[in-house]
């Protein structure tokens, strides 16, 4: 079957479960085409061959979503994205695609509903939408419009498959929830309990700095665009080899709550003090159940005694990760097999009415 796959560019997350995903399909005997930008084509064309297309982008500033910044920055891009829209019908039309999958990517899904096609999405954002799920109440306002969002961009799936660090009922009769994708270099560490503590931040935040200078501790740093080393702290910029090395290594990590990451750690058996990029509801979520479920701890604004604290508190955090459901990706895979052969004779027999 010629599947068109659209991945989320927007970090590094979409693309490392992607490429778990897009191997097995190739494995399976299907064609596989790729469409992504920034940080997932970077990522992806390592192993496939990808397409560049639009992307929504976000803007930060100091660890914050800025959604001011962000509608400029993508109004003024607009007329690309129509552009690549229209791209992408004609290569999808040259590539004689039959299903999409999608990685909360707008245009692949699109693309789909504009050719008919069955359209089946594959990502952690839908368990917000199609199950059940508890957040503080504080953030009601936030929920809502990452409700709003997730909605508009890939609506009308043929079916959801929703990862999720927790159990939880589905709302949606088409929605089928999953443990984390977890990618095979992560599946095959093993994990050892250093002295360091890995810290890594969507973008550069000097008052985390200042903190953890102050907490007797080494902490290994990422993502504050420097290297080097500064008393307590080591500064790196990230490649994928390095980072999972400090990972596996490492006695916990402090970091943004990133769905991708926070699974990951906690598969290795990491403690993990959440400090969520504010006003970004998704990683809100994942550091509550983080916090709730004792496998770390979950600060907006963390202190010098927060951090030590949760570094006071790791074997606490250790004994409740340890009943943490190390699951492999066969369950999912399996599920995506069988929606691929339930939906493939949907679309034949579509083409045969019309043909």
């Amino acid at each position: 079957m010629n599947i068109l796959y659209g991945v989320n560019g927007e970090g590094s997350g979409h693309s490392t479960r992607s490429k778990e995903v897009i191997a097995h399909l190739q494995a399976k005997g299907h064609t596989v085409h790729v469409v992504s930008f920034d940080r997932g084509l970077q990522n992806l064309a390592r192993d496939f061959e990808v397409t560049e297309i639009y992307g929504l982008r976000f803007a930060y500033v100091n660890n914050r979503v800025r959604y001011g910044k962000t509608l400029t920055k993508n109004l003024i891009t607009a007329p690309q994205a129509r552009k690549s829209f229209s791209r992408l019908l004609d290569l999808a039309e040259e590539w004689q695609i039959e299903l999409v999958c999608t990685d909360f990517e707008p245009l692949s899904c699109r693309v789909g509903h504009r050719k008919g096609l069955p359209v089946i999405s594959i990502d952690n954002q839908h368990l917000l939408t199609n199950a059940s799920v508890s957040y503080p109440k504080q953030h009601r306002r936030e929920a809502a419009a990452a409700k709003l969002v997730t909605r508009c961009m890939t609506p009308g799936a043929a079916a959801y498959i929703a990862i999720s660090i927790f159990d939880t009922p589905v709302r949606h009769k088409r929605t089928f929830v999953f443990p984390p994708i977890v990618r095979s270099e992560v599946l095959q560490a093993r994990p050892t309990t250093g002295e360091s503590v890995v810290v890594y931040v969507t973008a550069p935040s000097q008052d985390l700095i200042k903190l953890l200078r102050g907490v007797r501790a080494r902490f290994v740093c990422y993502g504050f665009g420097r290297e080097g080393e500064e008393g307590n702290l080591v500064f790196k910029r990230p490649t994928m080899d390095g980072f999972l090395r400090d990972l596996v290594d490492c006695k916990a990590v402090i970091a943004n709550s990133g769905f991708s990451l926070v699974s990951e750690a906690l598969h290795l058996g990491k403690p993990y003090l959440a400090i969520p990029v504010k006003r970004q509801f998704e990683q809100v979520l994942n550091a509550y159940y983080l916090a709730k479920m004792n496998y770390g701890a979950y600060w907006d604004e963390p202190t010098e005694a927060n951090v030590g604290a949760f570094l006071a508190n790791l074997d606490g955090y250790c004994s409740a990760l340890a009943g943490y459901p190390r699951e492999g990706n066969t369950a999912l895979l399996t599920k995506l097999d069988e929606l691929i052969a339930e939906l493939a004779p949907v679309r034949a027999r579509q083409a045969s009415a019309t043909g």
